[in-house]
């Protein structure tokens, strides 16, 4: 019956409509300490459905990722569980179908990152035992287990303990591995007529070249070197291998022969890359084949990697200057251009129902680099790569190619709009030098052409016609305006921009989506001086016709799965708003209105991160420009969406929330918390919520937030204490040691001393056990800047007297050790210059205003002295305040597992004496100012206690004589 229920719950949670229900089922279970072998127990019985099947499969990769091991490494589920996990999952592997052993091979290579190859030593011997002579399903399983694991190797660093470890599989699994490659071969050729069974073979052959790749990635192993002329052959022959029972009957979806084939370009490729000694000499057939297989394969889009994978492997050799000079003459350049990579640059019908029917899947695979298994990207590298090679060779011939285009396209524009097309994709290709960049676009240009006089002559009429322009020539004039959008001056894109804006209201999808593009990347681009190339002044006018209008592109499509789908379109209200700045108050309620209208979309059904991504930073950058004019206004608009989003535990925008929720309360840093405030502080102080690694930092800054605008309200609420629960939890760990101590100086900072006092010593008990027993370098710092966080604040009642007499109070004595061994040495550690201010200003306060420095500790006075002269050696300078927004790739951020901060709204370091800006004159005056209230005593001190050190003395004399 518990296996039913797990079953069914599994099954559910792939529903939307029963997830949540699911996932509460699950999450009981979970405490169960056998739940993960239960989950392999659903995996492994065809008693269950495959939905069932493969919903567990799901569900035990990704508690295998939460639960393995901790941040040092060790064991969170029992000892005796990750044992038979581990004895287990292999075995299962083998026998269940290809989709559930796929999820199963994910969490291998999660065990095997914490585990292989010193807690599972076992496992190549494991592997090695099951493979057999001629069982390609049992092999097959065997192998896929491997590549888990190995394909590990693929993206790391070399280091003696990989190569350790790659040299343990090595002497273990080479051996057995070319056996078994040399008898899968001879099985193939006896069950060539024999689908089903050639099949299987044919899979074990594509299973073996991605090893091939994984046991050669990091340094070609010696059993692979001794025997690269049977390997090489091997590899040709099936590089050329053509059997008409493997071929695929789809025009779409490539076949086993395919994806063997791509495979072994993608090891020739590597092989050419990094092995060229080795395997230099078996290069020209290779060559030769892939020319072969170029100049032959038809147009279809299951042959799309394929092809592009032999373009690249041409591109590779073409690096290699033995091999490169076949290219170096004009009829053979000429051939090159003509039968490979015209063939491949060329739009083709399939791309055209792509453009028509799958939109927004065209534009991603067309402008954002995920298109590099296509042929035309492919092909286009392989020119570029000639172009380096043979620069005016190859311009002159295809600038010869782009003239014949254009002329085709001149005898009839209605008809041959495709010939324009390539022309232009052409030219893009061979003007721009190095990669089309991120915030740039094309940094340097061919200088044998004229980028700007093509643009003008060929391609800005396609902006300008009101009518007859083929939608695709629309997109490729934008295309270039946003490739080469740095080499147009400031002058020239007064008249460009507004043909770009004109493109947004183009009521085709990929016109006005690839004008959104260009015209967030061109807002976003600056000159030489970090200037902006079209300024604030350029767009307000056009602020709010622009920004309605992408709303209204948006929200065209209620549904919500569509109205997530472009996030290009929410990514330039984004910068819209960033550029426009406070711009935007004139416009407050009609921008509003817009952003709670699509939260409510799309919370029930969050669908694409890129998207819910950028609409949390435009709102971001709302709230930043807008609120402190109108907070009242914003908060009363937003909180009815953002509880929702809590009370329904959105778990993907709950991080955006308190993020935002946050932003709120510091635009309004004068205000007190309201009733909602206040009733927010107790539910986010739930161990539960903080339990979830993606919210701790969000919820570290919104309760920081609180603290700062209503820390006499939450003391008079008695809600400090169940703070520094929050506190507690936060330093027990290395992961989560900063944000405890973020916390902590945020209580240190707001709250009074008789707030603070009944637990302090609590407090420092838990540091300074912390600090005896597993220390970080990062911990300490943090310590050694909340030491002088407290010491700084003499005027509010702390100082180094009161953590003095706290710290003596834990151990008798103690707080000497801990001045000597950590915070004197490791204040000349800190790097940043607010902490080096801080300490600054604590360490003076601590010479001119500590009872016990100048009476108890008069040897440490001296060397409180002396550290604080070392640190004005190289004074604290502090950045002028820069409210410019960051950019950060999407891309390369990852959505779901962890803390994604928002840019537009990114708090920085707050500095609590902003009075204090020259820091050397500052301690003169503090000096002279406590020697003149204390009668001569500091000169006194330092007479006497810097004797030993003269050059201080002297130094502190200037400091207090200036």
């Amino acid at each position: 019956m518990e296996m039913q229920s797990l079953a069914s719950a599994l099954e559910a949670s792939l529903d939307p409509a029963q997830n949540k229900k699911a996932e509460t089922i699950l999450l009981e279970q979970q405490k169960d300490p056998d739940f993960s072998l239960r989950l392999l127990q659903v995996a492994a019985s065809d008693q269950w459905t495959p939905t069932a099947r493969l919903a567990s499969a799901l569900y035990f990769k990704n508690y295998i990722r939460r639960n393995w091991t901790d941040e040092d490494g060790n064991y969170k589920l029992a000892e005796n569980t990750a044992n038979a996990i581990k004895h287990e999952l292999i075995g299962l592997m083998i026998r269940v179908p290809a989709n559930i052993q796929y999820q199963l091979g994910d969490a291998v290579g999660v065990i095997a990152d914490s585990d292989f190859w010193r807690r599972w030593d076992t496992l190549v011997d494991d592997l090695v035992s099951r493979l057999t002579p001629d069982n390609a399903r049992t092999n097959n399983g065997v192998l896929q287990v491997a590549h888990s694991i190995f394909k590990r190797w693929r993206p790391l660093y070399r280091s003696d303990e990989l190569f350790t470890e790659i040299n343990h599989v090595l002497s273990k699994f080479g051996e057995p591995f070319v056996q078994l490659l040399s008898s899968t071969d001879m099985l193939i050729d006896q069950n060539n007529s024999d689908k089903t069974v050639l099949s299987q073979y044919f899979s074990t052959m594509n299973l073996m070249t991605k090893l091939l790749y994984d046991l050669s990635v990091q340094d070609l192993p010696p059993i692979f070197e001794d025997n690269m002329q049977s390997v090489t052959s091997l590899l040709h022959k099936y590089l050329v291998y053509d059997n008409p029972l493997l071929q695929s009957d789809s025009d779409n979806e490539a076949g086993l022969q395919e994806f063997v084939k791509s495979g072994i370009f993608e090891v020739l490729v590597l092989y050419a890359e990094k092995y060229e000694d080795a395997f230099g000499p078996f290069v020209e057939q290779f060559v030769g084949s892939s020319w072969n297989l170029l100049t032959t394969i038809g147009l279809d889009t299951k042959y799309d990697i394929l092809v592009s994978k032999a373009l690249q492997f041409l591109t590779s050799v073409t690096r290699m200057s033995q091999h490169a000079h076949t290219f170096n003459n004009d009829d053979t350049m000429s051939q090159v251009i003509e039968r490979v990579v015209l063939p491949n640059v060329s739009l083709r019908d399939s791309d055209m129902e792509m453009f028509e029917d799958e939109p927004i899947e065209f534009i991603r695979r067309d402008l954002e680099g995920s298109d590099s298994d296509t042929r035309r990207r492919a092909a286009t590298d392989f020119l570029q790569q000639l172009l380096a090679q043979f620069h005016k060779l190859v311009t002159d011939i295809v600038l010869r190619y782009i003239n014949h285009y254009l002329s085709d396209y001149a005898k009839d524009p209605s008809a041959r709009w495709k010939s324009k097309d390539t022309a232009v994709y052409l030219y893009s290709s061979i003007a721009a030098k190095g990669a089309v960049t991120a915030s740039q676009g094309v940094k340097s240009v061919n200088e044998l052409v004229n980028v700007l006089e093509f643009f003008q002559t060929h391609v800005a009429r396609d902006l300008m016609s009101e009518v007859n322009v083929e939608p695709i020539l629309r997109v490729e004039a934008i295309k270039f305006l946003y490739v080469f959008r740095s080499q147009i001056t400031r002058e020239q894109w007064r008249d460009a921009f507004p043909m770009l804006v004109t493109q947004l209201g183009s009521s085709e999808y990929v016109v006005y989506t690839y004008a959104a593009i260009a015209v967030e990347r061109v807002l976003a681009l600056t000159d030489g001086s970090k200037q902006a190339v079209v300024s604030q002044a350029d767009v307000e006018p056009l602020s709010a016709q622009l920004l309605q209008h992408l709303f209204q592109l948006i929200e065209s499509n209620p549904d919500p799965a569509k109205l997530q789908e472009n996030e290009f379109l929410m990514r330039c209200v984004m910068r819209v708003l960033v550029v426009i700045r406070d711009g935007v108050v004139p416009i407050t309620d009609n921008v509003l209105a817009h952003f709670i209208k699509i939260t409510q979309i799309i919370s029930p059904n969050p669908a694409n991160p890129r998207f819910y991504y950028y609409h949390f930073e435009a709102l971001g950058a709302f709230i930043r420009f807008a609120a402190p004019s109108q907070p009242e206004k914003l908060e009363n608009g937003l909180y009815p969406i953002f509880g929702n989003i809590l009370q329904n535990d959105v778990q993907e925008f709950v991080p955006y929330v308190f993020q935002l929720f946050a932003a709120l309360l510091e635009a309004n840093p004068a205000g007190t918390l309201t009733t909602y405030y206040i009733s927010l502080v107790q539910p986010i102080l739930s161990l539960e919520l903080w339990a979830s690694k993606g919210n701790v930092p969000a919820l570290v800054r919104l309760l920081s937030s609180l603290i700062a605008r209503g820390a006499s309200q939450i003391a008079e609420s008695g809600q400090l204490q169940s703070i520094l629960l929050v506190f507690q939890s936060l330093i027990a760990t290395r992961t989560n040691e900063i944000h405890g101590f973020e916390l902590l100086e945020s209580i240190v900072a707001h709250f009074t001393p008789s707030a603070i006092d009944p637990y302090f010593i609590t407090i420092l008990q838990l540091l300074f056990t912390r600090l005896q027993n597993s220390k970080t370098d990062a911990f300490t710092s943090r310590f050694v800047r909340l030491y002088h966080s407290v010491s700084a604040r003499v005027d509010r009642g702390l100082g180094a007297d009161w953590f003095i007499s706290h710290a003596n109070r834990v151990q008798d004595g103690i707080y000497v050790q801990l001045y000597l061994s950590i915070i004197l040495p490791d204040t000349q550690k800190l790097v940043r210059p607010l902490d080096r201010k801080i300490a600054v200003i604590s360490l003076c306060k601590t010479v001119t205003d500590s009872s016990a420095f100048a009476e108890k500790y008069k040897k440490g006075w001296g060397f409180t002295c002396e550290a604080l002269l070392k640190l004005l050696e190289n004074p604290p300078i502090l950045a002028t305040t820069d409210d410019t927004v960051v950019d950060h790739d999407v891309d390369d951020m990852s959505f779901g597992v962890g803390f994604t901060q928002l840019q537009t709204i990114k708090r920085s370091a707050r500095d609590y004496w902003p009075d204090v800006t020259e820091v050397k004159s500052w301690v003169g005056r503090q000096l002279q100012d406590a020697n003149a209230r204390q009668g001569g005593k500091i000169k006194n001190f330092a007479t006497q206690r810097l004797s030993e050190s003269p050059q201080a003395l002297e130094i502190l004399s200037m400091y207090m004589s200036r």
